[in-house]
């Protein structure tokens, strides 16, 4: 592969990843924490839209209890935008013909 081919396919990746970064903008995933007492959700780069708490979750004796729902739930939201992400990371990868496993600078 010559230089010229390298730089094209370098150019190609940026280009996808910033297409996929931009469509993963967009797509929603939800955390649910406590059976389903606490659910955010939040799109595959972390801007959370929305968060759901039942009212079963409220007890004004131990707030600590829902504090941690909404961080467990947060953070399941967080998981899977990261697993949605690092999942259409390889498949992009493999479209350009590039190691699925290769580390990328982004």
């Amino acid at each position: 592969m010559n230089i010229v081919q390298i730089m094209q396919q370098a150019k190609a990746m940026q280009t996808k990843m910033a297409e996929l970064q931009e469509r993963l903008g967009e797509e929603f995933v939800t955390g649910i924490a406590g059976g389903g007492a606490v659910s955010v959700t939040m799109t595959c780069k972390g801007r959370v839209d929305a968060v759901k708490i039942q009212p079963s979750a409220i007890d004004p004796k131990d707030p600590e209890m829902l504090e941690d729902l909404v961080k467990m739930a947060i953070n399941d939201a967080r998981r899977k935008g990261d697993d949605r992400m690092a999942d259409e990371t390889k498949k992009m990868m493999e479209e350009l013909g590039l190691p699925a496993n290769a580390k990328l600078p982004f």
